[in-house]
């Protein structure tokens, strides 16, 4: 073939018979296959011509006449061959030293048999099904030579090839599988894709190509990075969005331009926001929510140099919000005023009585207001145009339904199975079911076992004895101030003997759960007067030094406040001795005489038991303030309460908030306190050092509410809302003695009360 004789010029031939690039020696023409006429000398090498080389001819012939011809022995077939055709396998004679086909198979040789046609004829090419290699069966005339596959290891070519060691070279890269087509003799070169110049292309050249397009790619990749990073470069990163709105990829001017277009006008309209199902609305300007454009911009930050990020960038979106640039107090007072219809505090399980009946009230999950995360959450969203979603707080309720049908079975329903009978000396009194069941409370104790901790209202339980067993007692009295004839005159006081109630009910839970007949013994003690006439003479009371009432309070506060006046009336302060109005009435609970009224909650109306002492410790606070002595520690209501002085009254709240005052004169002071059902009026008795005066500034700061709509079904009651504002009190005290003056101000800021729209 005169196109491999080029190529095979170029690497240089071998003598025929020299071994090929596996190890393995072309065959000799003499070892024909069984049942095969032996060819003739001439034909055991091809001439890429077509005929016979003489010099090739007599190598040849040299060298098959040194190598005696081996004994025939089986030639291995590989497994997939098991098909094909018996007399292809048959003995196939090989050279001495050619390797046994296992061998080679160790060796990773994979070898491609071709037989090759008479000269001048065309070859039959067969290729076996055999996986790793193809076998060819020719013609009776075929010479046969070794192909190696493509990838198998061979030796630079020797200077000079016989065609079918070309033909190996050339048909190395084609797949085991694949039919190679040996031309005729004479015939004319392949062309096309399949051409020579293909025909003796390797690996390396391949490779280098790949290398090149690879080369290339990178180098247009980090062509266009640059560029793109170029062209951006000073422009909000690509995908960057502020309040809904697409600014990636534009100048920080172009970005400012189209942010204040779209949220400047809606700073001039209200903020929809919802907290849990409360939905209402924030005025911005009120609430001062203002735009930082050039912080809000920073935040989008630079553009980024990971080429990953970049990429990332065209096909996701970062939404990084709006900066506020207006005092965060503001924010902070606006959203103050949903607190009070947003918190609703958890409810424990308990149980009521319907008559005779135990009732239970399940537990209830409560919420509250997370306010700094709600404050950070409506800065960076209000300018996005949708309603903003508060986050909120769960507050859990520490009692279970099992819990409260614990309480029903175990104390409720026998505490008003039967009657209680009180035993006196010479009187019985009779507890009524229905007494025991107004008196009989639960409350709720997460560190009990139960979590229900039942409680009797001594109060209610007294006042339906007492009439019973009250021939039974000699009252005591206290010493008093006899006013009526202009100068005071003392009452003496008076010891008495009487039930001791304390000790007389002590154990009136446990009778309570026993079964009928249940009977108690009422305990008696000497009952002696709280203030004596000695306390009244030493304490060197002249007269009233201050008075002060207030009123409008609803029925159930009228309970507690009823209760609370009882306790602080007739107290003493001794000089300089400090008042607590805590120390003298907690615990206030329903064991102690308290019920469950309206109070104000973190800044917000709410129920619990013990709503409306805040009334008697403003009454109180005010004696105190025009009586001259000494503020030790008080605070005011959250949102101001029209029935109270501005600036001037107080609240407390559990052992967290309480009522403090000193008495720093050189006499006692006296307190005396005068409940009505519709008013409350506490009076100081003592020595009169002081003069006092009040004057309140004018309101400033005012902050107008916000409205929050009630959806329908919430439980709701509507308010006209009030502003909120900040006020001062200026106390003047002139002192009679020496007539110096001195002032004291305080300062006191109010939150809106807000307006409240129930939802229909």
């Amino acid at each position: 073939m005169p196109g491999d004789r080029t190529n095979g010029a170029a690497d240089g031939a071998a003598p025929d018979g020299a071994p090929d690039g596996h190890g393995t020696p072309a065959e000799d023409p003499a070892a024909a296959e069984p049942g095969e006429p032996a060819p003739a000398a001439a034909d055991s090498a091809v001439s890429g011509e077509g005929a016979a080389d003489p010099a090739a001819a007599d190598g040849a012939s040299a060298v098959a006449a040194q190598v005696p011809a081996p004994s025939p022995r089986p030639r291995p077939r590989p497994a997939a061959d098991e098909n094909a055709d018996e007399n292809a396998d048959a003995a196939d004679p090989a050279p001495a030293g050619t390797p046994d086909p296992a061998d080679a198979a160790a060796a990773d040789v994979e070898e491609t048999t071709v037989r090759t046609a008479a000269v001048g004829a065309d070859p039959a090419v067969t290729p076996a099904p055999a996986a790793g290699a193809a076998w060819f069966r020719p013609s009776d005339a075929e010479a046969t030579q070794a192909i190696p596959l493509a990838g198998a290891a061979r030796p630079a070519p020797p200077q000079s090839e016989q065609p079918t060691q070309q033909l190996r070279r050339a048909a190395s890269f084609d797949p085991p599988t694949e039919r190679i087509q040996l031309p005729a003799a004479g015939s004319p070169p392949p062309t096309g894709p399949a051409g020579p110049a293909d025909a003796g292309e390797g690996p390396a050249p391949r490779r280098r190509r790949r290398l090149l397009v690879g080369v290339a790619l990178v180098a247009l990749l980090a062509l266009l990075y640059v560029a793109d990073l170029a062209f951006s470069m000073g422009g909000v990163p690509r995908g960057v969005s502020v309040a809904g709105l697409q600014v990636g990829g534009l100048t920080r001017g172009e970005a400012e331009q189209r942010l204040r277009a779209a949220i400047e006008p809606r700073a001039t309209r209200p903020v929809a926001v919802t907290a849990g199902d409360v939905r209402t609305e924030i005025d911005p300007q009120a609430a001062g929510l203002q735009v930082d454009w050039g912080a809000t911009l920073d935040q989008a930050g630079s553009q980024p140099l990971n080429p990953i990020t970049r990429i990332a960038s065209f096909f996701t979106t970062r939404e990084v919000g709006v900066i506020n640039s207006a005092d965060e107090r503001s924010v902070t007072t606006a959203l103050e005023q949903l607190a009070p219809l947003v918190d609703r505090q958890p409810v424990e399980g308990s149980v009521r009585f319907e008559g005779l009946k135990p009732v239970p009230v399940a537990p209830v999950d409560g919420r509250r207001l997370d306010l700094p995360a709600a404050v950070g959450v409506l800065e960076r969203d209000w300018a996005g145009g949708a309603p903003v979603a508060l986050p909120l707080v769960p507050l859990r309720a520490a009692t279970t339904t099992d819990d409260v049908q614990q309480a029903i079975d175990a104390v409720a329903r026998p505490a008003v199975s039967a009657p209680v009978t009180v035993n006196g000396e010479g009187a019985q009194a009779t507890l009524a079911p229905e007494v025991v069941a107004s008196a009989l409370s639960f409350r709720a104790d997460p560190a009990a076992d139960p979590k229900l901790v039942p409680e009797i209202n001594e109060e209610k339980i007294t006042d339906a004895l007492n009439p019973q067993l009250a021939a039974t007692e000699k009252p005591n009295r206290d010493a008093t101030l006899d006013f009526s004839s202009g100068s005071p005159v003392v009452v003496p006081s008076q010891d008495g003997r009487g039930v001791d109630y304390d000790t007389t009910l002590r154990d009136l839970l446990k009778v309570l759960t026993q079964p009928a007949p249940r009977q108690i013994t009422a305990v008696y003690a000497d009952q002696p007067a709280k203030v004596t006439t000695d306390d009244i003479n030493k304490l060197g009371i002249v007269g009233e030094i201050s008075s002060f009432t207030t009123g409008g309070f609803a029925a159930d506060s009228g309970q507690n406040i009823k209760r609370a006046a009882e306790q602080i009336d007739g107290s003493i302060v001794e000089p300089g001795e400090t008042f607590s109005l805590n120390a003298k009435t907690n615990p206030r609970d329903a064991a102690h005489g308290y019920v469950e009224a309206g109070i104000i909650e973190d800044g917000h109306p709410a129920r619990g038991v013990g709503g409306g002492v805040s009334q008697v410790a403003t009454t109180l606070y005010n004696a105190a303030y025009f009586a001259g002595m000494v503020n030790v520690a008080h605070k005011e209501h959250s949102f101001y309460i029209s029935r109270y002085p501005v600036a001037r009254e107080a609240t407390v709240f559990d052992n967290v908030i309480d009522l403090k005052f000193r008495n720093d004169g050189p006499t006692g002071v006296l307190i005396k306190t005068i409940w009505t059902p519709s008013s409350l009026t506490v009076k100081m008795f003592g020595t009169k050092r002081y003069e006092v005066t009040s004057t309140t500034g004018p309101r400033t700061n005012v902050t107008q509410p916000n409205t929050v709509t009630i959806p329908p079904g919430q439980p709701c009651s509507p308010s006209n809302g009030a502003p909120g504002f900040t006020a001062t009190d200026t106390r003047t005290l002139r002192n009679i003695q020496t007539g110096e003056t001195r002032s004291e101000t305080r300062t006191v800021k109010y939150n809106p009360s807000p307006i409240v729209v129930c939802g229909r």
